[in-house]
């Protein structure tokens, strides 16, 4: 039985790659966010300070989804 993803949000600190983001959670943890499928393929440039939907599984609370930018 799987486990349901976990979905919170997070602010973009910098960018580390093509598709790759240090993001800061909520909680101040700092994570490494990676585009989803579909911003991947849209090629989205999100700029540090924006806020952005993120999914993370309940075993890796070091990487997560970027799934969307969330409105302030």
């Amino acid at each position: 039985m799987s486990e349901a993803a976990i979905e919170t949000t997070g602010i973009i600190l910098e960018r580390k790659g093509e598709i790759l983001y240090r993001v800061e959670l909520m909680n101040g943890k700092v994570v490494l966010g990676h585009l989803s499928k579909p911003l991947t393929d849209a090629k989205a440039e999100l700029a540090d300070g924006t806020s952005v939907l993120l999914e993370m599984t309940p075993y890796d609370f070091d990487h997560a989804r970027i799934l969307r930018e969330c409105p302030h």
